[in-house]
């Protein structure tokens, strides 16, 4: 029997493309998202105890990556874009039913004319305007495996760059985007194969386009401007969205 997924609610975050979004949820803590419901579920009895949970499951759609094949193969940049591993065994978005899964911290529950009640999310790995498809509570006796094993993905997973951040332009990002700003950057958002110490990439934040360079482990901002006008193929708000993450990897 054929079932259609309704979406529930979109995401409101400070990425406006997939470039910069960490590899995995939780991985910078300081990253705040708002999710909006659809007006079919802006019931507040549907969070009726939510608050009581400390971290929930976002199950959510790439909806850009939605086709009509798939393949059974894929590569992973973990593994350096050369090495092809099977789609089940990794996180990619080019499976059968493009379908992503994230856990996040809930911050609270917040009150928004117009929107109704809006769940406060930190550690959130979407891009702006994701289509949601549900929210369960994380449950710790359940949910956490502290002896599991990761694979693959396990190698070079505390990996970290030192972010060289010059204080006068530091100042151009709001005061409440820093830290998690510098946790993104320092996440490494170059793709996998790309490690020209030349190269000056463009990272969009929060509205402001970042420019840095990496070398020898370090990162170094280079400018902070005002970004330039980027839409999600829509909004968490106006519900008119087609862009999230393409996630590649575990």
């Amino acid at each position: 029997m054929d079932y259609t997924m309704k979406v529930i609610a979109r995401i409101h975050s400070d990425f406006p493309e997939k470039f910069g979004i960490p590899r995995q949820s939780g991985l910078v803590p300081a990253l705040r998202a708002k999710i909006v419901f659809e007006p079919e579920y802006r019931n507040p009895d549907a969070l009726r105890g939510i608050e009581g949970f400390s971290h929930l499951w976002l199950i959510w759609q790439f909806s850009a990556a939605v086709r009509d094949t798939w393949s059974p193969t894929v590569r992973p940049p973990r593994l350096g874009g050369n090495e092809r591993v099977g789609v089940f065994a990794t996180r990619s978005p080019f499976r059968p039913n493009a379908i992503g899964l994230s856990c996040v911290k809930l911050e609270g529950v917040r009150h928004e004319d117009g929107f109704g009640d809006v769940l406060i999310v930190a550690g959130a790995d979407l891009m702006d305007g994701t289509p949601i498809l549900d929210i369960k509570p994380y449950v710790p006796y359940a949910d956490c495996h502290p002896d599991a094993r990761g694979g693959f993905a396990a190698q070079g997973q505390d990996y970290l760059l030192t972010v060289d951040f010059p204080p006068e332009l530091l100042v151009r990002v709001p005061e409440d985007k820093r830290q998690a700003l510098k946790g993104v950057l320092a996440q490494d958002p170059r793709p996998a194969y790309q490690r020209d110490p030349e190269r000056v990439y463009g990272l969009p934040f929060a509205g402001l386009e970042v420019r840095f360079t990496v070398a020898d482990g370090r990162l170094t901002v280079r400018n902070v401007t005002p970004g330039e006008s980027r839409q999600a193929s829509g909004s968490a708000q106006t519900g008119q969205t087609d862009a999230e993450k393409r996630k590649d990897m575990l």
